[in-house]
């Protein structure tokens, strides 16, 4: 699977298909991953709630990585890095 993510809200939606992809319920990747299966849910409701490390367990879980790149034909350099 390849799938590139420009906003937050693609997140949720993406690990939900990709756990039903790994033929994985909400409860045993939860298990897995040492937390309950109601903040899994969360986790793919509102993905704003995860933190990377959470982002990068649950990739690793289901055999997923994340790559960063430059954006085919962008110009680099021409926007900034958002202030957070």
């Amino acid at each position: 699977m390849k799938q590139i993510l420009s906003v937050p809200d693609q997140v949720g939606p993406l690990l939900q298909a990709a756990r039903k992809s790994a033929g994985l319920s909400q409860t045993a990747l939860a298990q897995q991953l040492g937390i309950s299966q109601s903040r899994l849910s969360a986790m793919e409701l509102n993905p704003a709630s995860i933190n990377l490390a959470q982002l990068l367990a649950l990739c690793a879980a289901m055999d997923l990585e994340l790559q960063v790149q430059t954006k085919a034909g962008g110009n680099h350099g021409s926007h900034p890095m958002p202030e957070w």
